[in-house]
């Protein structure tokens, strides 16, 4: 059961990474130079395979695909130490296989480091609303319709990549793999520290604003 929630985790961060850099690189390619159309085909693609993933692996592993969601988990009781670990370990493991990969596939060199610079207030002040949000989604929505989980996970991502001034990473393990591209979805190393931050700062404050406003199930009103 262990080694299938791992293969999951594993799986679905190769999988998600790889259409976030594979689609950065593809947009950026089609786009002739038009970041705005490139943004859009960037957060189009990883808006669809995250309900996909989220739906297909969802009832193996719980389809966390990101540290910051397993660290709430593990806060919230829902995984042990060791499992939250080993979650971590495997989504970055898979992510950064699905960076080589995209990398492969669009005939690029394999081994990159990015030089995209994202640092500042604002775009930490970004990650931070973006992860806050993210986990609010996941906590809001297990509560109130657990079967929605996927659409609005995929939903508020596509939403974040725009509304947020560092387009949404929202994922500390993304953020790492991506200083190993240098494409439209990149982060130079120097940077990833910053957003890291932020994005526990955000996940840290969803967990505890989700305990105030989920505390019971909404009754039908008649």
């Amino acid at each position: 059961m262990i080694r299938r929630a791992l293969l999951s985790e594993a799986l679905g961060s190769l999988i998600l990474f790889a259409t976030v850099i594979g689609s950065g690189i593809m947009a950026e390619r089609l786009a002739g130079g038009n970041v705005a159309i490139a943004l859009l085909g960037n957060t189009l693609a990883t808006g669809a395979i995250l309900f996909v993933l989220i739906t297909m692996l969802g009832p193996v592993s719980g389809a966390h695909l990101n540290p910051a969601v397993t660290l709430v988990m593990r806060l919230r009781g829902h995984v042990s130490t060791r499992l939250a670990l080993a979650y971590a370990i495997v989504q970055l493991a898979g992510g950064i296989l699905g960076v080589w990969l995209a990398h492969v596939m669009f005939d690029v060199p394999v081994f990159q480091i990015s030089h995209h610079v994202r640092t500042g207030m604002g775009q930490w002040l970004g990650e931070a609303v973006a992860t806050f949000g993210l986990v609010l989604t996941i906590l809001g929505t297990a509560r109130m319709r657990p079967e929605s989980i996927p659409t609005s996970v995929a939903l508020y991502i596509t939403a974040a990549y725009w509304f947020t001034s560092s387009t949404s990473f929202a994922n500390p393990a993304i953020t790492v793999v991506r200083s190993l591209s240098d494409s439209f979805a990149g982060i130079a190393p120097w940077c990833v520290p910053g957003f890291v931050a932020a994005q526990v700062f955000g996940a840290l404050t969803a967990h505890l604003f989700a305990d105030i406003l989920f505390t019971e199930k909404p009754k039908a009103t008649v």
